[in-house]
């Protein structure tokens, strides 16, 4: 039996949840735009093991959002994880916040699944999964154009997840697209997959992990 403390902070959504053998214990979260995760994050951690009738030495292990996605949020969730392998002597598990993102797709009849989280104008985080959950595609950064994602379109119907869907949607018109605007990374999903990870055993090293920013990818250069 493993119990998992999970903690999502990628995005706008502070979420956590205490898991056994995948299954979810407990769960607390809020999206709010404002990115209060220094002031939600503990008390969220606090509740969810008090709903759960633990103790946090109960848990074996603490798994995190890695990233991509806010740069605030993501240090403050790694942060707050990392320090508590330090102190209650567990392992550190990271989870790819698109890999979670894509298992909230209840979309029927599609071939693709594309998790995409806004970065900023017309840029998005994004990686390709087909039905299955496997990565097709790894995660980058890129301008979403007209012809975005065409060579999945040719392929099958393509369900694009995540708030960067949004900025997607004005964009890309073939019939093959669909979306879903409203999703956001919760630490829901990220139960069966830590869970997966503790079982291979595949932990970080808790002293040297670093989120997986993705930083910017476009030099802008000042105008003379």
């Amino acid at each position: 039996m493993a119990v998992i403390l999970n903690l999502e902070t990628a995005t706008t959504n502070c979420s956590v949840s205490i898991a056994r053998d995948g299954a979810i214990v407990s769960i607390k979260e809020r999206n709010t735009p404002n990115y209060s995760h220094s002031e939600q994050l503990h008390v969220f951690i606090q509740e969810v093991v008090e709903e759960a009738s633990m103790t946090l030495m109960d848990v074996d292990a603490v798994a995190v959002s890695k990233g991509p996605g806010s740069y605030t949020g993501l240090r403050i969730g790694v942060s707050s994880a990392k320090g508590l392998c330090f102190a209650l002597g567990k392992p550190l598990i990271s989870i790819a916040t698109l890999q979670s993102l894509a298992s909230q797709n209840d979309a029927k009849a599609v071939d693709y699944i594309i998790p995409v989280l806004d970065a900023r104008r017309m840029e998005v985080y994004a990686a390709v999964f087909d039905v299955d959950g496997k990565e097709i595609r790894a995660t980058k950064a890129e301008v979403i154009t007209a012809d975005s994602f065409a060579e999945f379109t040719e392929k099958g119907r393509v369900h694009l997840i995540g708030n960067g869907a949004t900025k997607c949607q004005k964009v890309l018109d073939n019939p093959n697209f669909s979306f879903d605007t409203q999703a956001v990374p919760s630490a829901k999903e990220m139960a069966c997959l830590s869970f997966e990870k503790f079982q291979g055993q595949e932990f970080e090293d808790v002293a040297y992990f670093e989120p997986f920013y993705l930083k910017d990818f476009i030099l802008q250069t000042k105008k003379g």
